[in-house]
């Protein structure tokens, strides 16, 4: 299968020029998968909750997951993009993934990240694998990648691909990406937002280099740092199926879970 990313660079709060710009970025291309940037359609650098209200949105009733429903059937392709969702009340900042054939499913962010905390409700749902004929795709947005356990519930329930949309502004969530494929045996595409964004008195910038990295971490393809850029590689996911390390290590059943307690104490000092 054919599996990539979209990075670019998204205005702040202009909505419909940065669906245009998506939707001229994957003009022509052929993929079975394709990933957009955490928050593609809105920009990153909020100031206040109200507008993170204002730029929210239903899924999947809202603009932008109809767009992107849109784009998937009119180029055959499945998306994961993030967005600002709103949820009676509550507003998540999350990644949708959409099929020709309409939503497949929500996922929202568990660890939010600096700011965030200001803005958005953390996810309430453990994350799911979901099988989009071509592999088994789980769902990761931009500081989950810090956390081990993320990618590894994925990989414990069958994730071929991991799709991580980002928003990068620290300098080494590429490289630890390698280790998340190493030590869970899958591919994973992240996606990251290239430029910068100064607002409110805050600069952000961001590290672009989106990366498609196989199980065995190799890294197949990495952007630069300040291009718009649409990469598309084409994979084997049964090489994600395989958790045979050599005759005697298996990943997946090697694990030790009687001795893992400290991982699942609700709090510290627990």
């Amino acid at each position: 299968m054919k599996i990539g990313f979209v990075q670019f660079d998204p205005a702040f709060g202009e909505v419909e020029k940065n669906l245009s710009s998506v939707a001229s970025l994957i003009e022509g291309v052929k993929a079975d998968l394709l990933v957009l940037p955490e928050l593609f359609n809105t920009g990153y650098l909020f100031t206040s909750k109200q507008e993170a209200i204002d730029l929210s949105e239903e899924v999947p009733g809202g603009k932008t997951a109809k767009a992107l429903v849109a784009m998937a059937e009119g180029h055959g392709v499945h998306i994961v993009a993030g967005l600002a969702e709103w949820d009676d009340g509550r507003i998540h900042n999350s990644a949708v993934l959409v099929s020709p054939r309409g939503h497949v499913a929500t996922y929202r962010k568990v660890h939010l990240f600096f700011e965030e905390k200001l803005w958005f409700d953390p996810g309430d749902r453990e994350p799911e694998v979901f099988d989009i004929g071509s592999c088994r795709v789980g769902m990761m947005v931009c500081f989950d990648w810090f956390f081990p356990e993320t990618a590894r519930v994925l990989a414990l329930k069958g994730a071929d691909v991991i799709c991580l949309s980002a928003n990068l502004v620290l300098p080494y969530c590429q490289d630890a990406m390698i280790t998340r494929c190493l030590e869970n045996r899958v591919f994973a595409v992240t996606c990251n937002r290239r430029g910068s964004e100064q607002r409110g008195g805050k600069t952000l910038i961001y590290t672009g280099q989106s990366q498609i990295v196989d199980p065995r971490g190799n890294v197949l393809y990495r952007a630069g740092r300040e291009t718009d850029e649409v990469h598309v590689t084409e994979v084997d996911v049964t090489a994600a199926r395989d958790k045979q390390l050599n005759e005697y290590n298996n990943l997946i059943s090697d694990r030790r879970p009687q001795f893992y307690g400290a991982v699942i104490q609700k709090t510290q000092g627990k």
